[in-house]
């Protein structure tokens, strides 16, 4: 079958089930009135130099949620990459609250002080990224939100002299629905010189 992108169901369903697995950029700001915390399937690195970061929420203006709404205002976030021992714990911050909740109280996560920004980060991550505003921009229906990375908390356990160790991560990553995977299913394939 061939044709538009609402030819086969909605464009948003063809491209989450389609583009995948996703990682998924699980992000923590500063409010006013409490942290926020999540979680975001759009996502990817935008920019190793200098190193960007980018996630798109739906929405935009007045209708973005209080976590990019807080990441544009304030020009600082923290990006948490999500491992399958903290899937759960994830899931829950992708609940609505009403503004004012801490999601991170909500959803039971500890929280760490960030080193260089103004925002928690997620205490038992074993990577998260703390970052500053690069650049937002609307396109279409949802908001690019570009974070450049100023500094990163690596845990040593993921680490391989020095090094992050993919192998040791276990990052999940967003499929389509109520779908995850996660990095354990690998193989190598040498690119041509």
């Amino acid at each position: 079958m061939d044709g538009a992108p609402d030819a086969f169901g909605s464009p948003y369903r063809l491209l989450s089930g389609a583009v995948v697995p996703r990682p998924i950029a699980w992000v923590s700001t500063r409010g006013d009135d409490a942290d926020n915390l999540a979680p975001y399937s759009f996502s990817t690195v935008a920019s190793v130099d200098p190193p960007v970061l980018v996630f798109a929420p739906v929405g935009r203006g007045p209708s973005l949620k209080d976590t990019p709404r807080n990441a544009i205002s304030r020009g600082e976030f923290v990006v948490n990459v999500v491992t399958r021992d903290l899937v759960e714990a994830m899931n829950e911050t992708a609940a609505t609250v009403p503004p004012g909740v801490d999601e991170f109280d909500h959803a039971g996560i500890e929280k760490a002080e960030a080193v260089r920004v103004d925002a928690p980060r997620v205490a038992d991550a074993n990577v998260a990224f703390e970052c500053t505003l690069y650049d937002s921009m609307e396109v279409g229906s949802s908001t690019l939100v570009l974070g450049e990375v100023v500094h990163a908390h690596v845990a040593d356990e993921v680490l391989t002299d020095g090094k992050l160790d993919t192998r040791k991560l276990d990052a999940v990553g967003r499929l389509a629905g109520n779908e995850y995977a996660t990095t354990d299913d690998r193989f190598e394939l040498v690119r041509p010189d």
